[in-house]
C-alpha cells in the first residue's frame, strides 16, 4: 500500500518573532521549532517517521514564509528512495517566499537504493526582495556498504519558474553517464548548493557570492571535482561531485556558513540534530 503524505509550513513574524505554524496529512510533520540564534530565526526539523519512499509513495511539502520571515529548514537523516516494484515514489517541494523573507532549505541527502524509480522536485517562488539559501545532495547506492546503484532510475527537477531550471535523469544501465570523465566518473554522490533571489543580485554582491565560494573551493580536497557558476542574475550555485556523500556534505557546510557570514551578515549556526 502507498503512502501519501503531506506538510504545510507557514511562517510569520509576531512580535520580531518569526513563529511556524503547520498541517499535516499522513507520516510527515516537524519537530518543536527552536531558537538558537535568538528569535528573529526559527530552526525546524521535517520528520518523515517511515524513513523511505517505495513506488507509488508521495511526499508533498510546501513551505510559506511571510515578510521579514526567517526560517531554517533541515533533516533528522537521508530520504531514501527504495527498490520499486513499477511505481514511481515522488518527493514534490515547493517553496515561496514574500518579499523580505530568508529561508534555508537544508535537507540531508537522499538516497538512491538500487532498484528505486524516484523523483526529487523543488519548486521556488520568490518575490522581489527574498532569498533562499539551500542545497541538494544525492547519493547513488550504499557504495561502503557494497550496495551499489545497479537498477532503477532517478530523476531530478529543481526550478524557479522563468528563471532557473535544472532537470536531469540518471539511470543504472547508463554507464557512459556514470562511468565516463565526462559524466559522474563514478563518482557515487552528486551535489549543489544555491544561492537564489527574487531580485537581481547587483553585480558587486554576485561576484562576492562566487569569490567566497571560490575560495572555499580552492582549498578543500574536492577542488578539482567542483565548481561555482551564476547562471543568471538571480542565482549563484556551487556542484560537487564526490566518491562518498561525507566529503561533498563537508564542503556544502563550508560555503553555507561562508555565504551566510559574507552575504547575510549572520553567523553561522549549525542545527543540533546534525551533532546527533
Amino acid at each position: 500500500m502507498a503512502w501519501k503524505a503531506s506538510l504545510q509550513i507557514d511562517y510569520s513574524l509576531q512580535a520580531g518573532r518569526t513563529v511556524a505554524r503547520y498541517l499535516h496529512n499522513g507520516p510527515l510533520r516537524i519537530l518543536q521549532s527552536l531558537y538558537p540564534e535568538g528569535d528573529a530565526i526559527c530552526h525546524n526539523v521535517l520528520v518523515h517517521p517511515p524513513g523511505g519512499l517505495v513506488g507509488g509513495d508521495t511526499l508533498d511539502i510546501a513551505l510559506t514564509a511571510a515578510s521579514g520571515t526567517h526560517a531554517l529548514v533541515t533533516t533528522p537523516g537521508a530520504t531514501r528512495f527504495y527498490k520499486s516494484l513499477g511505481d514511481t515514489a515522488l518527493q514534490n517541494t515547493r517553496i515561496r517566499l514574500e518579499s523580505g523573507a530568508r529561508l534555508e532549505w537544508l535537507p540531508l541527502e537522499a538516497i538512491c537504493y538500487t532498484g528505486c524509480l524516484a523523483e526529487n522536485r523543488l519548486q521556488l517562488d520568490l518575490a522581489p526582495g527574498a532569498e533562499l539559501l539551500g542545497w541538494d545532495v544525492t547519493a547513488l547506492g550504499l557504495p561502503t556498504a557494497g550496495q551499489p546503484f545497479e537498477r532503477g532510475s532517478f530523476r531530478q527537477h529543481i526550478e524557479m519558474p522563468g528563471i532557473w531550471l535544472e532537470r536531469g535523469r540518471i539511470d543504472a544501465s547508463d554507464q557512459r553517464l556514470l562511468t565516463s570523465p565526462l559524466g559522474l566518473a563514478g563518482n557515487q554522490c552528486l551535489a549543489s548548493i544555491f544561492f537564489c533571489t527574487g531580485s537581481a543580485l547587483e553585480r558587486k554582491r554576485r561576484g562576492q557570492a562566487l569569490d567566497c565560494a571560490r575560495q572555499v573551493l580552492d582549498e578543500h580536497a574536492l577542488r578539482n571535482t567542483a565548481g561555482a557558476t551564476s547562471p543568471n542574475d538571480h542565482v549563484v550555485v556551487v556542484r560537487v561531485l564526490a566518491p562518498l556523500v561525507e566529503p561533498a556534505m563537508h564542503l556544502l557546510r563550508e560555503v553555507w556558513a561562508t555565504w551566510r557570514r559574507e552575504l547575510w551578515r549572520v553567523q553561522h549556526e549549525s542545527p543540533r540534530i546534525w551533532a546527533t
